[in-house]
């Protein structure tokens, strides 16, 4: 009886303490889903036109939704979409408000042209030829990326470079043939383009 009476209220402390840290970390996060100590990024995102988004990884999208997988971890990003045509690119709000350089925004400057090699989703092989990882990608049979429900994309491909720096996959490969989705990141992101201008390019 003594021994069920402790087991009870041991449980009933860690239920408490559990809702406690609950509330903590809720209370740790800003209106729009991000770690109160990201808000300037976040501002920088929404004062730019943007849209702050917080997506989770996944693997096997490509399957049946009840048999995803969540993955570890989280990552905000900032969507950017286009008001004429409806188009979109998401960076990650690491990414966009650094002011220093990142391999992401190299390569979204540099708008090296595709190889053409490989089989699969273009933008993922885009991203291999760059030196990043698209995750899963259109490459892996199971599928993947990162997930935000209610949203136009739900599923995510981007392109995370070895520095962690983080573009979305579609976007980075349509503008290496000079076509911009969403925003023209050039005059969002604050590390700014370190190459010379030539003529009809950026």
């Amino acid at each position: 009886m003594w021994i069920t009476r402790n087991v009870i209220g041991i449980a009933a402390g860690l239920m408490v303490c559990g809702t406690f840290l609950s509330a903590t970390a809720q209370t740790a996060t800003t209106q729009d889903g991000e770690p109160s100590g990201v808000r300037p990024r976040a501002a920088y995102c929404i004062s730019t036109g943007g849209a702050v988004e917080t997506r989770v990884p996944v693997y096997g999208t490509n399957g049946a939704i009840q048999d995803w997988l969540r993955l570890a971890g989280s990552q905000g990003f900032c969507q950017y979409t286009s008001a004429s045509d409806g188009s979109r690119i998401h960076v990650s709000l690491d990414t966009l408000f650094t002011q220093s350089p990142s391999l992401a925004a190299l390569a979204y400057y540099a708008q090296t042209a595709w190889n053409g090699q490989g089989q699969g989703n273009p933008a993922s092989l885009y991203c291999t030829q760059l030196g990043g990882s698209d995750l899963f990608g259109g490459i892996n049979a199971a599928g993947g990326g990162w997930v935000k429900f209610n949203t136009t994309d739900v599923v995510l491909e981007a392109c995370i470079f070895p520095d962690n720096s983080t573009i979305d996959s579609w976007g980075l490969f349509y503008h290496s043939a000079g076509i911009i989705r969403g925003a023209d990141l050039s005059t969002i992101l604050k590390y700014p383009n370190p190459y010379p201008k030539t003529k009809g390019g950026n």
